[in-house]
């Protein structure tokens, strides 16, 4: 008899623990609004006209990820932490408890959210808001056909490869154990892996990826990229090439990571950060404690791959 499954799987919690459950949108500021329409619409998103922003959505799924705003300099302005409604009162006795101060939303932005700021003064938002962090692990195909059969279309035939969402966000930081200590005392992050005091990785408590959000180490904050999720190796390499087709040919890829496991290719933007198509990283169910670890850097970036270029993780927002 065929086992007939939910369409959807249930959203779980830990019960008890108060931590965010999703990275829900970002937005940072860039000198010219049209570069984002022209990298962000090939890269396969949804790029949506809202006033003096671009707002970006995955084909097919409601959700806002982002928004890019116009300002005189590439800027991450904000991020947006989901959290269920009824753990919103207990982050605002968190807050006081840790004597953590609030501030106020973003000039123009409308919010009933709690408004505070990293350490090193990025504003952060924690917002009632659906969970859009996966309830179990995101599906990856990789199919053969059959003897006899053509696996691969003609290039004339391939299909325009669409994200199916905004996987994580990798941010610079300036002191990672401080950054480590302060997401997971204050929204409740756990960490996943870390390598020294060089980058980090940080999952949300009631299921995730392996890193909703990563720091990487700098002299000032900035973003370095935004993971996309998508279906299969082949979606990557064919990501990979629908860009080139357009100009953008520099990047890094098409490799495997060791901390997260997900198949990548990088292409850089026109500010010098990235955006990343990955496939098959690791998840981490609510029930699960994952073991973190502090990995060598010589042994954990990368397990296959071309080399990446030098700049890799320069912050071109600090220029460094």
């Amino acid at each position: 008899m065929t086992q007939i499954r939910p369409l959807a799987e249930p959203v779980r919690r830990r019960p008890g623990e108060l931590g965010v459950h999703s990275l829900d949108r970002f937005q940072f500021a860039v000198p010219d609004l049209e570069a984002g329409r022209k990298f962000y619409g090939p890269f396969g998103l949804d790029v949506r006209e809202a006033g003096n922003a671009l707002d970006i959505h995955t084909h097919g799924h409601p959700h806002r990820w982002g928004s890019v705003v116009e300002g005189p300099r590439k800027q991450l302005q904000f991020i947006s932490f989901g959290a269920f409604e009824e753990d919103l009162p207990r982050f605002r006795e968190r807050l006081e408890r840790l004597r953590i101060t609030r501030c106020d939303p973003p000039p123009g932005l409308e919010s009933n959210g709690i408004w505070l700021r990293d350490p090193d003064g990025t504003a952060i938002e924690i917002r009632v808001a659906e969970k859009t962090s996966p309830n179990a692990k995101s599906s990856f195909d990789n199919g053969s056909a059959g003897p006899g059969v053509q696996g691969a279309p003609s290039r004339s035939r391939v299909h325009v490869v669409r994200p199916r969402r905004l996987a994580h966000i990798l941010v610079f930081a300036r002191d990672i154990p401080r950054t480590i200590k302060f997401y997971g005392d204050v929204l409740g992050l756990r960490l996943s892996d870390r390598s020294g005091d060089m980058i980090a990785f940080m999952h949300a408590i009631h299921g995730s990826d392996h890193h909703v959000i990563a720091f990487v180490k700098s002299d000032g904050p900035g973003l370095h990229h935004l993971s996309w999720d998508v279906p299969s190796i082949n979606a990557i390499g064919l990501g990979a090439m629908q860009m080139a087709d357009k100009g953008f040919v520099a990047g890094w890829g098409l490799g495997r990571h060791v901390l997260g496991s997900n198949y990548f290719h990088y292409v850089r933007d026109p500010w010098g950060s990235y955006s990343e198509y990955s496939s098959d990283v690791d998840y981490i169910p609510a029930d699960h404690d994952w073991k973190s670890g502090d990995h060598p850097p010589e042994d954990s970036f990368y397990v296959w791959g071309p080399t990446p270029p030098e700049d890799f993780a320069f912050n071109h927002e600090a220029g460094t």
